[in-house]
This record gives structure tokens, C-alpha cells and sequence, in this order.
């Protein structure tokens, strides 16, 4: 368990925020720029000394103004990759990697660096100087440094934000396996929804300064009332599913979920895998009654169970499927013509099309790098 409840001032920028959570995973941190990432975590390292506060990491106390402790960064143990890999220049991959090692606490490391090498890829780069490396190649060493060093908690500020999309999906195997491979909980800080559907379980949402809410990923993306924090374009539910079957003949997978089955383009795992899916809003249509003779794919049986309260020419609806959040962008004159309600039971359709590869995710679990990589066969 990770609680905080701190105040910190960086400049004229002042941070107060308090939320706890578990750390068994990857606990995402996300907001816009200069909504205080960077500076909460940097309170989390020691590296910002806060004006009052509690931080606690599984009952250790890394500080409490009142009671007078505050933890030198190096005796917090917590490991820290930046948005640049910040290696040194005059080592070569394996001195950078052998540092983190000399690092850890009592100078014995619970890893050994052929372990870690092997399972970030970087066996054939131990003897490449770093100004050889590519971008992502100098992140996968700046990750297996702060592993060697034996972190209680890792923590990673925008890992992949100087990096080309290539590079991104490149490095984001990696990151998973530091959760599933070697149990390391993380702290992650991003401002790319996409990053947080397929890392995280547990969403830290800030905004000026402020924790906003916090909680699973799935129940903070539901709520209408944070759309203008987590994203009015992207907007919509992260909802679990389970592969049920493959039907290559059409180029479909069926996934079961608990409001029913949906149909999205072939995934290249096996049946059986958890997926975590984010359906945006603006890909969810209404209608009264069950229509037919309609390519939509997907049909479910709906409730609306809220209305934004919006001014605009669009209107964002949350409906409940069987208990399961869906959420529905529509004009204002449909919603007018359909005459919507809260309670108004109603169909919701939703394209099988609308499910891109950057819209599925494997959920966290054991396999690590050996687990294949959700994606679409027809989008390769």
C-alpha cells in the first residue's frame, strides 16, 4: 500500500495531494502538462522536499513532517527512470547496469545482471558504449539499472515521451515485464491514455496542482464528470473481456464480457487471454429498438444511466449493460428525437471496426515478455 498526503511548493507551482492505493502493479499518475506529475514524484523520491506531508510504502514511513522523519533519497529505495535515460556517458551498457547493482540495498542485489539482460533484451549490447544506443535501447538500460539496484518501488517519469511510436511499442513489453516477470511495483507518470489501457491497474488523476480521484482504471475512465481531465476526443470505457473464440474465416474475434459478447477484427491471442478494451464514446451509436438488417456488429441491451450536463451541440450519455459501463456521444438533436432519459432503456451499437489495435490490451498477469502482444492480425 502506497499512501500519500503531502504539500509541496516547486516555484510558484504548489502541490497538495493525497490518495493511497495498492502497489501491486503499475499504478499510473496522469494529467496535463504542469498539472504536478513530475513534482509528486519527485516528493516521492526525496528529490522535493515537501512542506508538510506523509508518505508511507508497505507500513514503511518514508515521511512524516510531524514526527520528523524524512528519508534520504537513497535510503527510501525506490528506483527512478526519467523521461532520458540519464545513463553515464564514460560506461559502457554493462558499467551502467553494474552500477544500479552496487546500488542495491546492502550491495546485494536479489537479480543478477544476466537475468536482467537477458529479459530486456540487452545481452548483445552489454559492451556498446551509450552514445551508440538508440532512444529505446537507452531506456531498456536505464530500466535494468534501477531493477539491479533492488527498488520496494519503481518509479517512471514519462519513460516512453521521447520516443517515436516505433520505439514506444518497442518499449512497452519491457515495462510489462518489470510488473509480470519480476514483481516490481511501479509509479508511472504519463500524459497518453493509450499507455495507461494497456499498463496500469490503478489511475492517479491530477489537475493544477491536485489529486482529483483515483482508483482502478476501468472505474475512474467511467465517469463522466473526469472527461475534461482524461480526454473529451478520446473519451470512453475501459471495460474487461475474455478471448471466447476466433472466427478466421471472417477475420473476427468474439470476446465475452459481462453485458454479452462483442466482436472486434482478429486478435493474435489464444482463447482464454484477458483483455482489457477501451470503447470511445464517439464509436457507439443509439437506437429505441433492436434494429435489423444493420451492419453493426454488436448489439447490446442498455440503460442510460447518466446525462452530461452539457451546453454544446453533443451530448455524452453513460449507459449501463448489464452493469458494465458504456458510454455514447451523440448530437444534440438525436436526443431530442429520441427523447433520452435517465432510465430510458435503449440499444447500444457499437462497429466492430471502431476497435483499433491501440484499443486492446492484454491484462496484467503472469507472462511477461513470453505473453504475445495484443494486436490486430488485419492491422500489421
Amino acid at each position: 500500500m502506497l499512501e500519500v498526503d503531502l504539500e509541496a511548493r516547486a516555484g510558484a507551482f504548489r502541490l497538495k495531494a493525497a490518495f493511497s492505493c495498492e502497489t501491486a502493479g503499475i499504478v499510473a499518475v496522469y494529467g496535463r502538462s504542469g498539472a504536478g506529475k513530475t513534482t509528486l514524484v519527485n516528493a516521492l523520491a526525496g528529490l522535493t522536499r515537501p512542506e508538510r506531508g506523509i508518505i508511507r510504502l508497505g507500513g514503511k514511513t518514508l515521511l512524516d513532517s510531524q514526527a520528523g522523519i524524512d528519508l534520504r533519497p537513497e535510503k527510501r529505495r525506490l528506483g527512478y527512470v526519467f523521461q532520458e535515460g540519464r545513463l553515464f556517458p564514460h560506461l559502457d551498457v554493462r558499467g551502467n547496469l553494474l552500477y544500479g547493482a552496487r546500488r542495491a540495498a546492502g550491495g546485494d542485489s536479489r537479480l543478477e545482471l544476466g537475468t536482467v539482460a537477458a529479459v530486456l533484451g540487452l545481452e548483445d549490447l552489454l559492451n556498446r558504449r551509450v552514445h551508440d544506443l538508440s532512444g529505446g535501447e537507452k531506456q531498456r538500460v536505464a530500466l535494468g539499472r534501477a531493477l539491479l539496484a533492488n527498488p520496494e518501488l519503481l518509479l517512471m517519469d514519462e519513460p516512453l515521451a521521447a520516443l517515436d511510436q516505433e520505439r514506444k511499442d518497442e518499449l512497452i513489453p519491457f515495462i510489462e515485464a518489470l510488473r509480470d516477470r519480476f514483481g516490481v511495483p511501479v509509479v508511472y507518470v504519463t500524459h497518453a491514455m493509450p499507455e495507461i489501457l494497456r499498463l496500469a491497474d490503478m489511475l492517479v488523476l491530477m489537475s493544477d496542482g491536485q489529486v482529483v480521484a483515483s482508483g482502478p482504471v476501468e472505474e475512474i475512465t467511467s465517469r463522466l464528470d473526469l472527461r475534461p481531465l482524461t480526454g473529451r476526443y478520446e473519451a470512453g470505457a475501459a471495460i474487461r473481456a475474455r478471448i471466447a473464440r476466433h472466427d478466421p474465416a471472417y477475420g473476427l474475434t468474439e470476446l465475452d464480457f459481462a453485458g454479452g459478447t462483442l466482436r472486434v477484427p482478429l486478435l493474435d491471442e489464444p482463447p482464454g487471454s484477458g483483455l482489457r478494451l477501451r470503447i470511445r464514446a464517439r464509436d457507439v451509436a443509439l437506437a429505441l429498438r433492436r434494429p435489423e438488417d444493420t451492419s453493426f456488429q454488436n448489439i447490446f441491451a442498455a440503460r442510460v444511466a447518466e446525462i452530461a450536463d452539457d451546453s454544446g451541440p453533443q451530448i455524452d450519455l453513460r449507459l449501463d449493460v448489464s452493469g458494465v459501463p458504456l458510454w455514447a456521444r451523440i448530437t444534440r438533436r438525436a436526443f431530442v428525437d429520441l427523447d433520452l432519459a435517465e432510465g430510458r432503456s435503449v440499444f447500444a451499437l457499437v462497429k466492430s471496426v471502431a476497435i483499433d489495435r491501440h484499443s486492446v490490451a492484454p491484462l496484467p498477469g503472469p507472462g511477461g515478455l513470453d505473453r504475445p502482444r495484443a494486436g490486430l492480425e488485419n492491422d500489421r
